[in-house]
């Protein structure tokens, strides 16, 4: 690719915090010389998550200023490096990470934020697989320490953290409970291999029955509301409630004499933030994931396209929890002679 064709490239642009989209613009921006330790990347596929919509408001923890690209993690093809640039060629198949500037069409990163793209995913599957799974893993594996044959409640269970711990939770050997508000989205559940879906509210007997009385072992809520509620009267002795996030608005709070009588825990969940504060840790949770991927044992969903000029319509649906695995929309680039294609994909 003549890289002197294209020196203007699109991207959906946030011009103003607002709680209606209202400010998001597709523009054409002016391509920028790297820096000694960038590496630009051809977008092949992003995926838009949960936080993205909250950014548009100013409502999740990191806040950018606008102006600012959305897109949080994406997929493509190196296309130039800077002249430190050890790890990474040109023409490598690579998965990116960071916390801004993946819905465009090329994206300019340092090669810490670059890792080899599984050869098992697809260009959509490895764009929107990494926030999902590493959250599911670390909340799983390590704040959660679930072990084969331990019961697992999952709560959003048709969304994309919620999904991707139904999968982890399958593969560790788990008993899958899932939980939904609608129909449509129990039937999709019990076809992707929870082994039982319920409703996501008035569950709480059901899984004291589907575990002979004792409770979950482990429950995990990217919910809160009057889930995490609930789920504290069918939690087993020494479960561990994992605290994911609120989709549904309301942060609930917890007597402490719950625990204390009930003997279990109630454990946060940030798998970005675990890295950040261990490094070491953060890089083999990462490894961990992608060797799964590698090896063909996750198994995330994509769900419907979009355009990149439809892309306040995406991100509606994803407000309006209409699809399944409503936590990831993905951008797809696909590169003509002529020009570069794009469409968004919602998982």
């Amino acid at each position: 690719m003549e890289l002197g064709q294209y020196k203007m490239f699109k991207a959906a642009i946030v011009n103003s915090l607002t709680n209606d989209l209202s400010s998001i613009e597709i523009v054409e921006l002016k391509r920028k010389s790297l820096k000694p330790n960038e590496v630009r990347i051809k977008i092949i596929a992003a995926a838009v998550n949960f936080p993205d919509l909250l950014m548009t408001e100013g409502l999740y923890q990191y806040k950018p200023e606008p102006p600012f690209t959305l897109g949080m993690e994406s997929s493509g093809i190196v296309i130039e490096v800077g002249d430190d640039v050890k790890s990474f060629s040109i023409d490598d198949n690579v998965i990116v990470g960071g916390k801004t500037g993946s819905f465009a069409e090329e994206i300019v990163v340092t090669e810490d934020l670059l890792r080899l793209k599984p050869n098992a995913l697809n260009w959509e599957q490895a764009a929107s697989f990494t926030v999902a799974y590493l959250t599911a893993y670390v909340a799983l594996v390590c704040r959660g320490n679930i072990e084969s044959g331990e019961s697992l409640l999952v709560h959003g269970a048709a969304g994309g953290v919620g999904l991707a711990a139904v999968d982890l939770g399958m593969h560790n050997g788990a008993k899958v409970i899932a939980t939904s508000a609608s129909s449509s989205k129990r039937e999709f559940l019990s076809s992707y291999g929870a082994h039982h879906v319920l409703p996501d509210s008035g569950f709480k007997d059901k899984v004291k029955e589907l575990t002979p009385g004792n409770g979950a072992d482990i429950i995990y809520d990217p919910v809160g509301g009057d889930v995490f509620d609930e789920s504290i009267r069918c939690i087993a002795w020494n479960g561990r409630l994992l605290v994911i996030g609120f989709t549904s608005g309301r942060i609930p709070s917890i007597g402490a004499n719950m625990p204390l009588i009930k003997g279990f825990s109630v454990v946060g969940v940030r798998g970005g933030e675990y890295g950040r504060r261990d490094p070491e840790m953060g890089k083999k949770n990462l490894e961990a994931i992608d060797e799964l991927a590698s090896e063909g044992k996750l198994n995330p969903h994509i769900h419907k396209t979009y355009s990149l000029e439809s892309t306040i319509d995406a991100l509606n649906e994803l407000r309006n929890r209409t699809v399944i695995a409503v936590s990831y929309t993905h951008l797809r680039a696909h590169e003509t002679e002529a020009d570069l294609v794009c469409r968004l994909l919602l998982e």
